[in-house]
């Protein structure tokens, strides 16, 4: 059965669309930089959803309320499995789960230590399960309303039509800013500790890289949507995000696709390797040559294309995973980053869920090897990480994938912002360049919260 779909003028900006969905609960934004990448898709008002804390599931839909301390990743799949997949219709997503996958969920897949305790103010997992979506089209300048024929209703699908055959006006929002200073840890001294604590681990021979992040908070005033749009000008990102939740919002401006699963072929890309842009347009491309030829970041970069191609092999077919490309710089707002990209053809048996579990977290923002590099982190990171480092994703009816890896993300909830910067560190990474690293990677989203700094 064909999914319903009503072609709609092309928006030159799908942000625009969303302004009428933004203050609604489970509101979702897939925002591909407005044209770095290909498609936006905009959805809301989900019809189940699923939030993991620690080992229980809340799973809210039509039939109540209940609760399960299943595997998160089952429960998601369950969730899908209710919904036939609709036949092609040509657009990415016309229906299914997004949301995304905390970086602390991996307890549920790995025995990990646990220094800080639960608790945190994010859920381990969030996804809703969406009946329709708005997808947008760059290359081909197309927008399309999309629904999984059978949920919604003639009334309800008209609606939605109505609500987007024009643009809704858009309203004041008081811009998102921070109050006051910006706290993080560790400060520089405390990092330096934690630095030279990770060279002699690394001497030691547990790891041949550990990511190390640092975490920013501060009070909070204003619309999280409003600052959204702010930091989505001042730092476009092909796999960013916006998401609001019973329990706040997330605001991703992140370079890094982690999972992309499309008719049985895997792709990742991770990135490994930064560089900050330059006002000088000379300096600039130095400073993107400079780090393509880097030996130090290449070697850097592989470690992780090794770690990755481990993983896609626990869900890949034997045989099929290739390097497709190594050391590519991408160029944002900020910063130049070294990116490789892997892929495999998906193996009998696994699907999107399988292959995110099998996979999880990505490895360009642990270390390698990954589970004594998690250790690590657990032991010298200020808090558990939440969100960041995670990934969000949308999983289609007829399941696909798409997904980022969650760095480069605010976090908002009841007054509060948060955000982390880290990045990996090898046996021969100097202390002062590996805090300037956090600094730069920090940059656009001090200036979202602190623009008048």
């Amino acid at each position: 059965m064909a999914p319903r779909l009503q072609e709609l003028d092309y928006p030159e900006d799908s942000a625009d669309l969303f302004e009428s969905l933004a203050d609604e609960p489970w509101a979702v934004f897939l925002d591909s930089g407005r044209g770095l990448g290909r498609y936006d898709i905009l959805a809301a008002r989900p019809i189940e959803t699923l939030t993991t804390w620690g080992a229980r599931t809340l799973i809210e839909g039509p039939g109540g309320i209940s609760s399960s301390t299943g595997d998160p990743f089952d429960l998601l799949r369950q969730a899908l499995a209710k919904h036939a997949p609709g036949e092609e219709t040509g657009w990415p997503f016309a229906g299914g789960a997004m949301g995304f996958f905390g970086y602390d969920l991996a307890r549920r897949i790995e025995r990990l230590p646990d220094r800080h305790g639960a608790g945190g103010p994010f859920p381990d997992m969030a996804f809703g399960i969406y009946p329709w979506a708005l997808v947008v089209d760059y290359e081909k300048r197309r927008a399309a309303l999309l629904a999984q024929d059978g949920i919604l209703s003639e009334a309800e699908w008209q609606e939605l039509v109505e609500r987007f055959r024009s643009l809704p006006p858009r309203r004041w929002r008081e811009p998102l800013r921070a109050r006051g200073s910006i706290a993080v840890a560790p400060d520089r001294t405390g990092y330096g500790a934690a630095f030279k604590t990770i060279q002699g681990y690394i001497r030691d021979g547990h790891c041949y890289q550990i990511n190390l992040a640092r975490h920013f908070r501060a009070d909070a005033e204003g619309d999280p949507w409003a600052g959204y749009r702010r930091l989505r000008g001042l730092s476009p990102a092909p796999y960013g995000a916006f998401f609001r939740m019973p329990q706040g919002c997330l605001l991703s401006a992140s370079p890094e696709r982690f999972l992309t699963l499309k008719d049985g072929r895997v792709t990742t890309s991770p990135i490994k390797g930064t560089r900050p842009r330059h006002a000088d347009p000379v300096r600039d491309a130095a400073l993107a040559e400079e780090l393509r030829h880097s030996a130090k970041d290449r070697a850097e970069n592989l470690m992780i294309v090794d770690l990755l191609r481990n993983d896609l092999g626990r869900s890949c077919r034997l045989g099929s995973i290739r390097v497709d490309e190594l050391f590519r710089v991408d160029s944002y707002a900020t910063v130049h980053h070294l990116v490789s990209d892997i892929s495999g053809n998906l193996g009998a048996g696994e699907d999107a869920l399988s292959l995110m579990r099998n996979s999880f977290p990505g490895g360009s923002i642990t270390g390698a090897p990954k589970l004594r590099a998690m250790a690590i982190i657990e032991e010298l990171e200020p808090a558990r990480r939440g969100p960041y480092c995670g990934s969000l994703a949308y999983i289609g009816f007829d399941g696909a994938m798409d997904s980022n890896i969650l760095i480069r993300t605010l976090t908002h909830r009841e007054g509060r912002i948060g955000f982390w910067a880290g990045g990996g560190i090898v046996a021969d990474s100097t202390e002062q360049a590996e805090f300037e690293e956090t600094e730069q990677k920090a940059l656009a989203l001090r200036k979202a919260i602190k623009p008048d700094d």
